[in-house]
């Protein structure tokens, strides 16, 4: 894998050169890169990582190129409106229709989506998902690019959305099926008993949203596996109320988690270290 060479890095330090990272957002926050940081100091990488305020995609792309910026992470509302502007597009990154990672390789930009891959490696990290039914709640774009990662580890998806006609749509995209998800909130019989995993990817459960749980208690499941992909707070009321009916869970931080080291791989050529990782994002969200 690529390793960005000395004659497109932008900073230097000492006698040799640093290569920087960083992240396009409207309103940059620190989470990524104190994980891509804790990342290179682990391994003693002459790397570095801004997160940087944009409010002019196309110049920001531009300044890419002209900086030899190696990697930017891309946050909402950038991610659909940045693929025009790379010179190539991972395919499921082109099928899920979201870019959130672009790499510099000598001035040719190509765009990934690395938020499949945090939320299906999070899952992985406690089940198998070829053959598992799932039960996803939401339609958005987060929601998209769980969807798209279920299906490529042949999963079978069910989408629940309160906009049932965006539920039927993604569904359809993913071979799925889909139901309508009520006020927010899911009713007890649209959880099968053949639904083995269950992922919250709407904005339920947020703090600064609402901070309930999308999914009543008592349709939780001893043999559920539940995922909430909020991480603030990193335990959410549906986490807290699966432990409870003694479900295993998975809180939205190995998602956040996983999707960084693939952006740390795609950047630096180099295995992540994901504990030194892991441990900046819980000092960051507490």
């Amino acid at each position: 894998m690529h390793r960005c060479t000395s004659s497109t890095a932008p900073f230097s330090r000492g006698l040799g050169r640093l290569t920087l990272c960083g992240s396009m957002s409207l309103h940059p926050v620190s989470t990524g890169a104190a994980m891509h940081l804790a990342g290179y100091r682990a391994l003693g990488l002459d790397f570095t990582y801004i997160p940087f305020a944009v409010t002019d995609v196309e110049g920001a792309t531009r300044g890419m190129r002209a900086l030899g910026i190696r990697g930017l992470g891309v946050s909402m509302p950038y991610k659909q409106a940045v693929i025009p502007l790379l010179d190539e597009i991972d395919p499921v990154a082109a099928r899920i229709g979201a870019v959130n990672t672009i790499v510099n390789e000598d001035g040719r930009l190509r765009g990934y989506n690395t938020d499949w891959i945090g939320a299906v490696r999070a899952l992985e990290e406690v089940t198998r998902l070829g053959g598992a039914r799932v039960l996803l709640l939401g339609a958005g774009g987060a929601a998209r690019a769980v969807a798209f990662g279920l299906a490529e580890r042949g999963a079978t998806v069910t989408v629940a959305n309160r906009d049932l006609e965006k539920a039927r749509q993604l569904a359809a995209a993913v071979g799925g099926t889909a139901v309508p998800l009520d006020a927010g909130a899911l009713s007890p019989e649209a959880l099968s008993p053949e639904h083995s995993v269950l992922v919250n990817a709407t904005s339920r459960g947020m703090a600064e949203v609402d901070p309930r749980s999308p999914v009543p208690e008592e349709a939780l499941r001893e043999d559920l596996l539940v995922m909430d992909i909020v991480y603030k707070p990193m335990v959410t009321e549906l986490v807290e109320a699966a432990r409870r009916r003694g479900a295993s869970a998975v809180h939205g931080g190995r998602m956040l988690l996983h999707q960084a080291a693939e952006q740390f791989r795609l950047y630096t050529g180099h295995e992540p270290p994901l504990d030194a990782m892991d441990e900046a994002l819980r000092a960051q969200l507490g």
